[in-house]
Protein backbone atom coordinates (compact mmCIF):
# COMPACT_ATOMS: atom_id res chain seq x y z
CA UNK A 1 0.00 0.00 0.00
CA UNK A 2 2.77 2.49 0.77
CA UNK A 3 3.96 2.01 -3.04
CA UNK A 4 0.22 3.09 -4.22
CA UNK A 5 -1.50 5.73 -1.97
CA UNK A 6 0.47 9.25 -2.00
CA UNK A 7 2.64 9.50 1.04
CA UNK A 8 1.16 12.84 2.20
CA UNK A 9 -2.40 12.17 1.57
CA UNK A 10 -1.53 8.74 3.78
CA UNK A 11 -0.45 10.98 6.58
CA UNK A 12 -2.45 14.02 6.99
CA UNK A 13 -4.18 14.31 10.03
CA UNK A 14 -1.11 12.30 11.41
CA UNK A 15 1.54 14.29 10.76
CA UNK A 16 1.21 16.32 7.57
CA UNK A 17 -2.11 18.93 6.27
CA UNK A 18 -4.36 18.97 4.22
CA UNK A 19 -3.00 21.97 1.14
CA UNK A 20 -6.73 23.52 1.58
CA UNK A 21 -7.87 24.41 4.75
CA UNK A 22 -11.49 25.01 4.89
CA UNK A 23 -14.79 23.68 4.88
CA UNK A 24 -18.08 23.81 2.80
CA UNK A 25 -21.21 22.61 2.50
CA UNK A 26 -22.53 20.23 0.01
CA UNK A 27 -23.33 22.72 -2.83
CA UNK A 28 -20.55 24.84 -2.36
CA UNK A 29 -17.90 22.08 -2.50
CA UNK A 30 -17.19 21.67 -5.83
CA UNK A 31 -17.18 25.36 -6.67
CA UNK A 32 -14.58 25.88 -4.40
CA UNK A 33 -12.81 22.33 -5.21
CA UNK A 34 -11.87 23.88 -8.33
CA UNK A 35 -11.37 27.66 -7.60
CA UNK A 36 -8.60 26.08 -5.43
CA UNK A 37 -6.97 24.50 -8.25
CA UNK A 38 -7.57 27.57 -11.00
CA UNK A 39 -5.58 29.30 -8.08
CA UNK A 40 -2.38 27.09 -7.72
CA UNK A 41 -2.36 26.63 -11.76
CA UNK A 42 -2.26 30.32 -11.99
CA UNK A 43 0.40 30.87 -9.30
CA UNK A 44 2.44 27.82 -10.52
CA UNK A 45 2.35 28.98 -13.91
CA UNK A 46 3.68 32.16 -13.17
CA UNK A 47 6.05 31.94 -10.72
CA UNK A 48 7.58 28.39 -11.87
CA UNK A 49 11.29 29.88 -11.83
CA UNK A 50 10.70 30.69 -8.18
CA UNK A 51 10.64 27.56 -7.31
CA UNK A 52 7.39 26.50 -4.91
CA UNK A 53 6.88 23.34 -3.51
CA UNK A 54 3.38 24.06 -1.93
CA UNK A 55 0.59 26.40 -2.00
CA UNK A 56 -2.03 26.64 1.17
CA UNK A 57 -5.05 27.86 0.73
CA UNK A 58 -7.25 28.59 3.90
CA UNK A 59 -10.93 29.70 4.19
CA UNK A 60 -12.29 31.21 7.04
CA UNK A 61 -15.21 33.58 5.74
CA UNK A 62 -16.64 33.11 2.43
CA UNK A 63 -15.28 36.98 1.43
CA UNK A 64 -12.03 36.43 1.73
CA UNK A 65 -9.06 33.74 0.29
CA UNK A 66 -5.78 33.41 2.54
CA UNK A 67 -2.75 31.93 0.37
CA UNK A 68 0.62 30.70 1.61
CA UNK A 69 2.91 30.29 -1.14
CA UNK A 70 6.21 28.08 0.28
CA UNK A 71 8.85 29.24 -2.34
CA UNK A 72 13.13 28.51 -2.35
CA UNK A 73 12.98 32.49 -3.86
CA UNK A 74 10.63 34.27 -1.85
CA UNK A 75 12.52 38.02 -3.62
CA UNK A 76 11.31 36.99 -7.01
CA UNK A 77 7.51 36.86 -5.68
CA UNK A 78 7.42 39.86 -3.83
CA UNK A 79 9.58 41.50 -6.38
CA UNK A 80 10.72 45.12 -6.22
CA UNK A 81 9.52 47.10 -3.35
CA UNK A 82 6.13 44.27 -3.43
CA UNK A 83 5.35 45.52 -6.85
CA UNK A 84 5.09 41.63 -8.27
CA UNK A 85 3.22 40.32 -5.34
CA UNK A 86 1.01 43.21 -5.61
CA UNK A 87 0.50 42.77 -9.16
CA UNK A 88 -0.51 38.73 -8.32
CA UNK A 89 -2.84 39.73 -5.39
CA UNK A 90 -5.39 41.90 -8.24
CA UNK A 91 -4.97 39.65 -10.35
CA UNK A 92 -6.03 36.52 -8.50
CA UNK A 93 -8.65 38.77 -7.12
CA UNK A 94 -9.83 38.85 -10.48
CA UNK A 95 -9.94 35.33 -10.85
CA UNK A 96 -11.58 34.36 -8.18
CA UNK A 97 -13.85 37.39 -7.50
CA UNK A 98 -13.00 37.75 -3.89
CA UNK A 99 -10.34 39.76 -1.48
CA UNK A 100 -6.89 37.44 -1.77
CA UNK A 101 -4.53 37.72 1.24
CA UNK A 102 -1.13 36.23 0.01
CA UNK A 103 1.98 34.69 2.49
CA UNK A 104 5.53 33.88 1.66
CA UNK A 105 6.81 31.40 3.71
CA UNK A 106 10.85 30.91 2.73
CA UNK A 107 12.24 27.82 2.16
CA UNK A 108 15.82 27.31 3.91
CA UNK A 109 16.79 23.66 2.36
CA UNK A 110 15.42 23.43 -1.01
CA UNK A 111 17.30 20.20 -1.40
CA UNK A 112 14.84 18.48 1.47
CA UNK A 113 11.24 19.76 -0.99
CA UNK A 114 10.71 16.74 -2.77
CA UNK A 115 8.48 18.74 -5.28
CA UNK A 116 11.72 21.10 -5.86
CA UNK A 117 13.98 18.06 -6.37
CA UNK A 118 11.57 16.64 -8.98
CA UNK A 119 10.87 19.63 -10.71
CA UNK A 120 15.11 20.28 -11.03
CA UNK A 121 15.73 16.89 -12.17
CA UNK A 122 12.91 17.40 -14.87
CA UNK A 123 14.18 20.31 -15.99
CA UNK A 124 17.73 19.03 -16.34
CA UNK A 125 16.42 16.29 -18.46
CA UNK A 126 14.43 18.67 -20.53
CA UNK A 127 18.42 20.06 -21.64
CA UNK A 128 19.65 16.52 -22.21
CA UNK A 129 21.52 15.97 -19.48
CA UNK A 130 21.92 12.42 -18.56
CA UNK A 131 19.48 11.24 -16.14
CA UNK A 132 21.53 8.98 -14.26
CA UNK A 133 23.95 12.16 -13.77
CA UNK A 134 21.00 14.22 -12.90
CA UNK A 135 19.26 12.17 -10.56
CA UNK A 136 22.87 10.99 -8.25
CA UNK A 137 23.66 14.45 -8.27
CA UNK A 138 19.73 15.37 -6.55
CA UNK A 139 20.75 12.24 -4.31
CA UNK A 140 23.89 13.36 -2.92
CA UNK A 141 22.72 17.10 -2.76
CA UNK A 142 20.05 15.92 -0.32
CA UNK A 143 21.92 13.61 1.81
CA UNK A 144 24.27 15.81 2.36
CA UNK A 145 21.58 18.39 3.47
CA UNK A 146 20.90 15.53 6.43
CA UNK A 147 18.08 13.53 4.99
CA UNK A 148 17.99 10.13 5.97
CA UNK A 149 16.82 8.72 2.85
CA UNK A 150 15.66 9.53 -0.62
CA UNK A 151 13.68 7.96 -3.63
CA UNK A 152 14.03 8.75 -7.31
CA UNK A 153 11.98 6.94 -9.50
CA UNK A 154 12.42 7.83 -13.73
CA UNK A 155 10.18 6.55 -16.09
CA UNK A 156 9.59 6.83 -19.73
CA UNK A 157 12.23 6.63 -22.79
CA UNK A 158 14.89 7.41 -21.02
CA UNK A 159 18.12 8.17 -22.42
CA UNK A 160 15.82 8.25 -26.10
CA UNK A 161 15.62 4.13 -26.15
CA UNK A 162 12.62 3.35 -28.46
CA UNK A 163 11.03 1.10 -25.20
CA UNK A 164 9.96 3.33 -22.25
CA UNK A 165 10.69 1.55 -18.94
CA UNK A 166 11.26 2.51 -15.12
CA UNK A 167 14.42 3.48 -12.77
CA UNK A 168 14.64 3.62 -9.38
CA UNK A 169 17.72 4.58 -7.52
CA UNK A 170 17.45 4.96 -3.76
CA UNK A 171 19.65 6.09 -1.47
CA UNK A 172 19.27 5.27 2.66
CA UNK A 173 15.69 4.45 4.32
CA UNK A 174 12.47 5.28 2.94
CA UNK A 175 9.55 3.55 5.43
CA UNK A 176 6.50 4.11 3.44
CA UNK A 177 4.63 2.53 5.55
CA UNK A 178 5.32 3.95 9.14
CA UNK A 179 3.04 6.83 9.73
CA UNK A 180 4.81 8.75 11.89
CA UNK A 181 7.39 9.25 9.71
CA UNK A 182 8.04 12.40 7.84
CA UNK A 183 7.77 11.61 3.97
CA UNK A 184 7.76 14.23 1.38
CA UNK A 185 6.69 13.47 -2.00
CA UNK A 186 6.53 15.04 -5.44
CA UNK A 187 6.22 14.35 -8.96
CA UNK A 188 7.53 16.77 -11.85
CA UNK A 189 7.00 16.01 -15.95
CA UNK A 190 9.71 16.27 -18.34
CA UNK A 191 8.50 16.94 -21.60
CA UNK A 192 11.79 15.94 -23.82
CA UNK A 193 11.50 15.74 -27.60
CA UNK A 194 11.41 11.63 -27.74
CA UNK A 195 8.63 11.95 -25.44
CA UNK A 196 7.48 12.76 -21.82
CA UNK A 197 9.05 11.20 -18.65
CA UNK A 198 8.02 11.02 -15.47
CA UNK A 199 10.05 11.87 -12.01
CA UNK A 200 8.80 10.81 -8.71
CA UNK A 201 11.12 11.49 -5.44
CA UNK A 202 10.20 10.37 -1.81
CA UNK A 203 12.42 12.49 0.61
CA UNK A 204 12.71 10.96 4.57
CA UNK A 205 13.95 13.43 6.89
CA UNK A 206 13.07 11.34 10.27
CA UNK A 207 10.13 10.22 12.62
CA UNK A 208 7.23 13.14 13.11
CA UNK A 209 4.78 12.52 15.55
CA UNK A 210 2.26 15.68 14.88
CA UNK A 211 1.97 18.23 12.34
CA UNK A 212 2.32 20.48 14.77
CA UNK A 213 5.62 20.24 14.92
CA UNK A 214 5.83 22.17 11.89
CA UNK A 215 7.55 25.70 12.62
CA UNK A 216 4.61 27.58 10.56
CA UNK A 217 1.62 25.80 12.43
CA UNK A 218 -0.44 28.07 13.99
CA UNK A 219 0.61 31.27 13.38
CA UNK A 220 -1.64 33.94 11.59
CA UNK A 221 -1.53 32.70 8.43
CA UNK A 222 -4.21 29.86 9.61
CA UNK A 223 -6.38 32.22 12.14
CA UNK A 224 -7.49 33.93 8.21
Amino acid sequence: MGQKVNPIAFRIGVNKRSSSQWYANKKDFGDLLLEDDRLRTYIKKKFFHTGISRIEIYRRTAEKVRIRIHTARPGLVVGRRGAAIDSLREELRGLVGREVIIDIVDIKTPELAAQLVAENVAQQLVRRISFRRAVKRAIGDTMARGAEGIKIQVAGRLGGREMCRTENYKKGKIPLHTLRADIDYGFAEAFTSYGTIGVKVWIYTGPKLSFKEDKNYGDDAEKG
